[in-house]
């Protein structure tokens, strides 16, 4: 057994050596699994591309074609009883403590694999070693962990390691990040921003930020918000060992501009979960207004308001009978709350699917921008001019 290892170091010094090791496997999450392999944003180069899947093999024994696969799954079935790891379906508790169980029940799914599993390494390497044995990286990490550091020290750091990644990425990214924090953008699901500082999860924290703009290498939106995998990547960039291929376009306004084109279109198409969030404000801002003036208890508007939250991050055609009934009694209340509800359904059918053609698109976004600017709602037309303003 061994009890000292090759290497000394006062106490502070294997707390360093945890969270670096940690770290690098978070950047190798981050970068290399999530940003390049599963949704393509960036090209690596070989050698960091390798030392990143290496790494993985020995600190977590994930395999990248079976991670791949369930990240997307989960984007393309996100909240739905079909999501993997959605702690609106779910529950936060079983995603935040048991979210590595639902992760490994999920690559069992070998349709799922099949699905979304391509475009993943599938080399000599990857089928030989890296696949089949991947318990042995693991046994092989607390080896060398073991040797160099001690019974212990290497023991705490080995243990740290094992934890970071299921707790961190499987329990806090899928479930916190589904259930707690704030939004950026009213995306088609629950994701939120963690904390505008992405550095204990490489980034990952801005969760709601990659909802938006799934393909984009770059997670920060805001000026305040700090990806610190985005500043890795940039170095890579530098290096000539990274490529980024695609990041979130941003907003922007051409206020000479009073009818809405082909160009506004695309902008708004672009841009609808920005567009959406900011009309989520203006709809709230009202909506708390309207219900003050309504002869209803303190208790049942805050529920009300509550409630419209909810419809705000719904699709109308989802809702259950109940709460298509709770809904028709609160739009009675009001002809306010009733024509802000069917401007904003009417808002979100411009770029739902359909077989509508762009010419027929540009008139519903005129039409759209007319019946708001008629609605008596200051806030509303205010929106609908700047509205018409967004640009590519």
């Amino acid at each position: 057994m061994i009890l000292s290892g090759l290497i000394s170091l006062p106490w502070w010094g294997y707390i360093v050596v945890a969270l670096v090791f940690t770290h690098i496997t978070i950047a190798a999450v981050t970068i290399y699994l999530h940003r390049h392999q599963a949704h393509r944003a960036l090209d690596l180069h070989p050698i960091p591309s390798h030392f990143f899947r290496f790494w993985l093999w020995l600190t977590t024994g994930m395999v990248t074609r079976e991670w791949a696969a369930v990240h997307r799954y989960h984007h393309a079935r996100c909240e739905t009883e079909e999501d993997p790891h959605s702690p609106q379906i779910f529950g936060i508790q079983r995603v935040l403590w048991g979210g590595v169980g639902l992760y490994k029940k999920a690559t069992r799914d070998q349709e799922t694999l099949q699905k979304y599993g391509h475009g993943t390494p599938d080399d000599w390497i990857e089928n030989k070693l890296y696949t089949p044995h991947n318990v042995f990286g693991i046994m092989l990490m607390l080896a060398t962990n073991l040797a160099l550091f001690g019974l212990v020290p290497g023991g705490l750091i080995f243990a740290t390691q094992m934890v970071w990644i299921p707790l961190f990425a499987a329990g806090v990214i899928n479930g916190v990040g589904h259930y707690f924090g704030y939004r950026n953008f009213a995306s088609e699901d629950a994701s939120t921003n963690i904390v505008p500082f992405g550095i204990l999860i490489g980034g990952e924290e801005l969760h709601n930020n990659h909802h938006a703009y799934a393909s984009s290498a770059k997670l920060s939106n805001r000026w305040y918000e700090f990806d610190i995998g985005w500043f890795y990547i940039r170095i890579l960039e530098c290096l000539h060992l990274a490529k980024v291929k695609k990041i979130a376009p941003k907003v922007r306004y051409n206020y000479s501009k009073t009818l809405c084109d082909a160009e506004t279109l695309q902008a708004i198409i672009t841009h609808r979960y920005d567009v959406m969030a900011k009309f989520s404000r203006t709809f709230t801002a009202i909506c708390r207004e309207e219900l003050s003036k309504l002869k209803i208890s303190p208790s049942q508007s805050k529920e009300s308001l509550s409630f419209f939250h909810q419809l705000l991050q719904a699709d109308a055609k989802n809702l259950r009978e109940k709460e298509q009934a709770s809904l028709k009694e609160i739009l009675n209340l009001s002809s306010v709350l009733s024509n802000l509800y069917n401007l904003r359904q009417d808002l979100s059918a411009v770029w739902a699917r359909s077989t509508a053609s762009q010419e027929q698109l540009i008139k519903q976004l005129n039409d759209w921008c007319h019946k708001a600017e008629a609605s008596g709602i200051d806030a509303i037309r205010q929106f609908s001019k700047k509205l018409r303003c967004y640009a590519i």
